[in-house]
């Protein structure tokens, strides 16, 4: 589809039929569809086309959700989701359609629901997805810099959610910020920060950290907007706020 914006016409038949067949069918019906496009904020197509709904579809059993970050990643999920019984809501960034890295000629598929340590550090787990791990990664190199390794986690798939890498990470670096360009409030984010607390609290030196757009639409003027998407900048100010 041209944006996940205009998914919302389909809620019921996605929601209400897709992801619910092959449960209701007992198994005997299934539903191998990918529902592919851009998600998320692009340039200056204001608050209408903007919105990142990953959160709504994840909220939904028998609907597996999907977010690369890098061309290698999208082309083996893909590839996965394709081949996947289940309804697939393939999310991409308009803005990442841009980003070049090598991608294996031979054929190679990534699994769903396989997270990826993009990045290894030993002083602070960034856990982003989708553009937030790019806008991650360029904080990362930042802040090494100044001498704080951060390891930057990409589950890759929202649900079903890798935790075991998530996890994992945390309790070496001892503390957690959670990267997303999606509204605070029911988001990924806060569902990910809540399953660290609960698995990782005594590894923790600190309360888990998010870094979200602000809890209004997407303004159009282009000087708003690199306000509104969280920077890099953000990024590294978080992470030195949870080291403190």
């Amino acid at each position: 589809m041209m944006t996940f914006n205009f998914s919302l016409l389909a809620l019921d038949q996605i929601v209400n039929h897709a992801a619910k067949y092959r449960y209701m069918s007992g198994g005997q019906i299934r539903c191998p569809m990918v529902m592919r496009g851009p998600s998320g904020a692009a340039t200056q197509v204001a608050a209408q086309h903007s919105q990142g709904f990953e959160s709504w579809y994840a909220h939904i059993p028998g609907l597996v959700v999907v977010m690369p970050s890098t061309p290698k990643d999208a082309k083996g999920l893909l590839k996965s989701a394709i081949r996947d019984d289940n309804p697939v809501i393939f999310m991409e960034n308009e803005i990442l359609y841009n980003l070049k890295g090598e991608v294996p000629e031979e054929e190679f598929h990534i699994p769903l629901g396989l997270g990826d340590i993009k990045r290894e550090g030993k002083d602070v787990t960034i856990v982003a997805w989708s553009r937030m791990c790019y806008q991650s990664l360029l904080a990362a190199d930042i802040l090494a810099k100044e001498g704080i390794e951060c390891e930057v986690v990409d589950p890759r798939t929202i649900r079903p959610l890798d935790e075991a890498p998530i996890f994992d990470s945390v309790r070496k670096t001892n503390h957690c910020v959670i990267v997303e360009e999606a509204w605070p409030q029911a988001s990924v984010g806060a569902y990910i920060s809540d399953r660290v607390q609960r698995e990782c609290f005594d590894d923790l030196d600190a309360p888990v950290f998010r870094v979200n757009a602000p809890d209004v639409p997407m303004p159009y003027s282009k000087v708003l907007e690199k306000l509104y998407v969280p920077q890099p900048e953000k990024i590294v100010e978080a992470v030195k706020q949870v080291l403190a």
